[in-house]
């Protein structure tokens, strides 16, 4: 009898083994990095994220966050276990409608291990609830959540993310959002996007919507007190701006800054293209940092920006942003030049156009600036390291580069890749080798040595090389004097302004 039971057993095994899929023999769980060599835990792998569905409710005077993030993604692999990148206390996690078992692991993996294994190609839908006071949680000493007199903030770069909602935190891995946000009457809520309001007794919702492909950082969000204005271009596109009564001396210079997004919008347009999304703007929330950030369509600035005066060259900067940046993202991080060079070239351009120097006077005033045995001139643009993924030489060394192929290639082939690459990328991702690529394209002419000089080379290039830094013409100098450096250009110290508060590197 014994014996019957035995191999009815193993009978009822082996069917049973063979009725399973040979891919559900191979599943296994999701990466716990997306594998980007700077930030090798950012991210997840085994899955795809098309859209994030937030619902939060906050209370300003405690902090008190609660939250119900709806993921709908698609299984890349054939999937037992997957990571979310998340910070906040988490109640319950559902997968697929089921409950799921979940942990924590690391600094910000939420690990989830769902009923079923999930077969790859499959949908997933995930729901996390939970509920933390964010301004009080620390990873490494570390917080993205900003607590003002009024409310909270999230507004980073790299990460800000898991600090009010569960993500695939890297940018190659954009979706859509609806951020539905409940708060008590006299609160404002400001996140990416088109914006409607309800309101029941005592709270009033504010939901916001995007509609095109966003990666994780460029999401934001701000609660406190604002005064928020809506307005469109005179093309029709929205533009909402918000600021908080509480910018003292600074209030002035921020609005006679954003508030001209919309006309420096449709100048951008002129030569970047088509501007990517369905709304634009910016705010200011009263924070003590100094960086301003390309949150997509809703750009934070912070009060210090505007604290010498209006500053457009900034507005024009993170502008720039939504082209080259957020409409196109870096494939990894080490990609950032083509963020952060374009954006700070997009300046130099808003200085000729205002007559305050050109963008060959400011590349030749900025090589010059810099002795050639400075630190600057160290750093490598195209791959700069974690560490200096925002320093100055990634933005203004990243400038000259763009001067460089300018003056090797022509103003009409030059201008022709500045629109067609954020056109030809579209919502996607890219990296600098695939940019090279397009320039030559374009171009017709081979520009290997250029980009490795200028982005992969420690060290200043010789005084004219592609035409950066020759001795200055004569008749540009002082009264007087017959040798020396290139002179200021007027904008200068309006964009050196930028560069010393910009920096917002976690």
């Amino acid at each position: 009898m014994r014996k019957r039971l035995i191999v009815s057993a193993a009978a009822g095994a082996l069917a049973l083994l063979l009725s399973v899929p040979a891919s559900a023999a191979q599943a296994g769980p999701g990466a716990a990095g997306i594998g980007d060599p700077y930030y090798p835990s950012a991210g997840n792998g085994g899955y795809d994220v098309s859209h994030y569905d937030i619902r939060l409710k906050y209370q300003p005077a405690t902090d008190e966050l609660e939250g119900t993030t709806t993921i709908l993604a698609t299984a890349t692999q054939d999937l037992t276990r997957f990571n979310l990148d998340f910070v906040l206390q988490v109640k319950e996690v559902l997968v697929n409608g089921r409950t799921a078992a979940f942990t924590t692991s690391g600094e910000q993996e939420l690990v989830v291990t769902p009923a079923r294994t999930i077969a790859k190609g499959s949908p997933i839908t995930v729901v996390v609830r939970y509920a933390d006071k964010p301004g009080e949680v620390k990873r490494g000493g570390y917080s993205s959540w900003r607590r003002t007199p009024d409310g909270g903030v999230a507004a980073q770069e790299p990460e800000s993310a898991a600090w009010w909602y569960p993500s695939n935190d890297h940018p190659t891995d954009k979706a859509t959002f609806d951020v539905s946000v409940l708060v008590p009457n006299g609160t404002q809520v400001v996140s990416n996007g088109t914006l409607s309001t309800s309101q029941r007794p005592g709270w009033i919702r504010y939901n916001y919507r995007q509609a095109k492909p966003q990666a994780t950082y460029l999401a934001t969000l701000a609660i406190g007190k604002f005064d928020i204005r809506q307005d469109t271009t005179p093309g029709g596109l929205p533009v909402i701006t918000a600021y908080s009564p509480d910018l003292g001396a600074n209030a002035g210079a921020a609005q006679a800054s954003v508030e001209r997004t919309g006309e420096l919008t449709d100048w951008l347009s002129t030569i970047f293209g088509a501007y990517p999304f369905d709304t634009v703007g910016g705010y200011v929330p009263n924070v003590p940092t100094g960086y301003a950030l390309e949150t997509q369509g809703q750009i934070f600035y912070s009060p210090a920006q505007f604290a010498r005066g209006a500053n457009t060259s900034v507005v024009v900067h993170e502008l720039a942003h939504q082209w080259y940046g957020d409409s196109v993202s870096v494939q990894r991080w080490s990609d950032i030049w083509l963020n952060e060079g374009f954006a700070r070239y997009s300046q130099w351009l808003w200085s000729d156009h205002e007559n305050e120097g050109t963008a060959q006077e400011l590349a030749d005033f900025f090589y010059d600036y810099y002795p050639a045995n400075d630190p600057f001139w160290s750093i490598k643009p195209g791959d700069p390291g974690a560490d200096n993924q925002f320093a100055g030489a990634v933005y203004d060394r990243g400038a000259i580069t763009l001067q460089a192929l300018r003056n090797t290639i022509g103003d009409d082939k030059f201008f022709t890749i500045l629109k067609g690459w954020p056109t030809e990328h579209k919502y996607g991702n890219a990296t600098i080798q695939q940019f090279q690529a397009y320039a030559e394209r374009i171009s017709g002419k081979p520009l290997g040595e250029l980009f490795n000089t200028w982005l992969f080379t420690p060290g200043r290039p010789a005084a004219g090389t592609n035409g950066i830094g020759a001795a200055p013409a004569a008749a540009s100098l002082a009264p007087g004097v017959t040798t020396g450096k290139h002179p200021e250009p007027k904008s200068w110290k309006k964009i050196q302004e930028t560069n010393n508060v910009h920096e917002h590197k976690r």
